[in-house]
C-alpha cells in the first residue's frame, strides 16, 4: 500500500486548482453572498442591503478624487513607541504589524487634488491601521492637511472611521484633539470651508474633537457614530437603546448630522457643498492659478472672494 501513499499526493496536486481567495463577501447586515467584483464595481456597496463596505484611506482617496488622482501631502511616522507600551504583545510590533499590512506609515492619509473640477484636500482614516485610532503621527497628519488646505486656499475634507484615541500612546494621543482643533479654527479664520464625511465607525476621541467640528458634517448610511459605543451605554445605565441608537439615520433626525449622503452621491455633494462656501461659480469653475510644483505638476489655487462691508464689520 506505500505505493498508493506516495501516489494519490501527486494526483491530487495534478488535479487540484487554485482558487483566488476572497472571491465571495457575505454581507453584515442581511446574510447575502455576493461577488466581491459586483461590489468592488459598485464602490464597495453592497447592492441588495445597500450596506457600505469600509475603505482604506487609499480606496478613500481613489474614489473622491477625479479619475482617482491626486498628489500625496507629505506626513511624518512620528514616534513609533513614546511611551514603550506593551500589553499582549509590543506597540512597536502592532505599528509594524500595520505598516506592512496597510502600506501607511500611521492611520490617516492626505492627498490634494480636484472634485468635480474643484481643487479640494482630503485627509482619509485607514480603519485597518489599529482600528484608525487617533495617535501622535495620526494627529500630525490631520495638521499637515490641514495647513496644506491654508497654504493652497482649499476646502479642507476629512473622512474618519475611527475607534478613537490610541490607548498605547496614552496622553500624547489625547493632546491630539487639542492640537487638531487649533487648526480647525485656523481654517475658519481663513474661511476655508471644513467638511466632515462620518464614516462607519466614528467613535471615542476622534468624535469628541475634530469629527463633530465640521462647517458641515455628511455621513454615510449606516455609520456608528458616537462617543462611547451602544453596548457601553447600556451596560452603564441599564435601559434597552432605541433601534437605530448612534447610526446615521438616528443622528440626522436628532440634529446631530447634517445629511446622509449615499457613497454613489459622495462626489457630487462635496463639490456642490464646496462651491457654495467658496462662493464659485453656479457651473462650479474656479478662478485658477496654475502654479508649478517640485514634482512638475501643476496644482490650483482658488482665490475666494473679498468680504462685504457688512461681513467686514460682523468680524
Amino acid at each position: 500500500m506505500s505505493w498508493i501513499t506516495d501516489v494519490a499526493p501527486k494526483i491530487k496536486t495534478l488535479f487540484k486548482r487554485d482558487s483566488p481567495e476572497n472571491l465571495w463577501i457575505k454581507c453584515p447586515d442581511s446574510g447575502q453572498v455576493v461577488f466581491q467584483k459586483d461590489v468592488e464595481a459598485n464602490q464597495w456597496v453592497i447592492s441588495g442591503s445597500g450596506h457600505h463596505m469600509r475603505l482604506s484611506a487609499l480606496q478613500r482617496l481613489k474614489l473622491t478624487f477625479d479619475e482617482g488622482r491626486w498628489t500625496d501631502v507629505p506626513v511624518p511616522d512620528g514616534e513609533s513607541d513614546p511611551l514603550k507600551f506593551r500589553d499582549t504583545k509590543r506597540y512597536t510590533d502592532r505599528l509594524k504589524e500595520a505598516r506592512t499590512k496597510t502600506g501607511l506609515p500611521d492611520a490617516i492619509k492626505v492627498g490634494t487634488g480636484t472634485v468635480e473640477g474643484i481643487p479640494m484636500t482630503v485627509a482619509a482614516h485607514d480603519p485597518e491601521f489599529i482600528g484608525g485610532s487617533l495617535g501622535v503621527a495620526a494627529g500630525e497628519a490631520f495638521i499637515k492637511g490641514a495647513e496644506a488646505a491654508i497654504e493652497r486656499t482649499t476646502p479642507y475634507v476629512a473622512f474618519t472611521a475611527s475607534g478613537g484615541a490610541r490607548m498605547q500612546e496614552g496622553i500624547l494621543s489625547l493632546m491630539q484633539m487639542a492640537r487638531t482643533t487649533v487648526l480647525i479654527r485656523r481654517l475658519r479664520e481663513r474661511r476655508l470651508p471644513y467638511i466632515v464625511v462620518l464614516t462607519n465607525p466614528t467613535t471615542g476621541g476622534v468624535t469628541a474633537s475634530y469629527a463633530m467640528l465640521g462647517d458641515v458634517h455628511v455621513a454615510e448610511p449606516g455609520a456608528l457614530i458616537g462617543f462611547a459605543g451602544p453596548r457601553v451605554i447600556e451596560q452603564t445605565i441599564r435601559e434597552h437603546l432605541p433601534d437605530g441608537f448612534q447610526r446615521a439615520e438616528f443622528l440626522k433626525d436628532h440634529g446631530m448630522v447634517d445629511m446622509v449622503v449615499h457613497r454613489h452621491d459622495l462626489r457630487p455633494t462635496l463639490a456642490r457643498l464646496c462651491s457654495l462656501l467658496m462662493r464659485l461659480p453656479a457651473n462650479g469653475a474656479a478662478t485658477e492659478t496654475e502654479v508649478t510644483a517640485e514634482d512638475g505638476a501643476s496644482d490650483t489655487e482658488v482665490s475666494l472672494p473679498a468680504p462685504s462691508d457688512e461681513e467686514t464689520s460682523r468680524q
